[in-house]
């Protein structure tokens, strides 16, 4: 299965991207909403995991574009703003259109869970590897 990863910190998005590799994933990057759209088109990843607070384009209009492109491909959404200012960007997330949202900071257990429900890996390494 070929997943998305969606971060502006290049840190957050490597990290991911090692967990879900080590894991049996194939894993494709972008570092906006907007770099994240050329590359959905051209990969055509079966799942996303995108961070919600970015720039150029931020989270919420890219789980739209997505969800009007290929409305069958799961999102989860990812958020250390997870509640700023009094806005809910991972409740934000959920109404606009996400399968799952995780606040940061997390454990790399709790992502491959939840991913698992949606996207099992292509092959089983056996025990999670963080």
């Amino acid at each position: 299965m070929k997943i998305l990863v969606i971060d502006d910190d290049h840190l957050v998005r490597y990290t991911i991207s090692r967990i879900l590799q080590r894991n049996g994933y194939d894993v494709v990057t972008a570092s906006d909403g907007k770099r994240a759209m050329t590359v959905f088109r051209d990969e055509r990843p079966d799942m996303v995991i995108t961070d919600i607070i970015m720039p150029e384009q931020e989270g919420i209009q890219t789980i739209l574009m997505i969800r009007a492109q290929r409305p069958e491909v799961k999102i989860i959404a990812v958020s250390g703003g997870a509640r700023t200012h009094n806005v809910d960007y991972l409740g934000m997330a959920e109404a606009f259109g996400a399968d799952d949202v995780i606040p940061k900071p997390f454990e790399a257990e709790e992502l491959l869970s939840r991913l698992a429900r949606f996207c099992p890996p292509a092959s089983v390494v056996g025990e999670v590897t963080a």
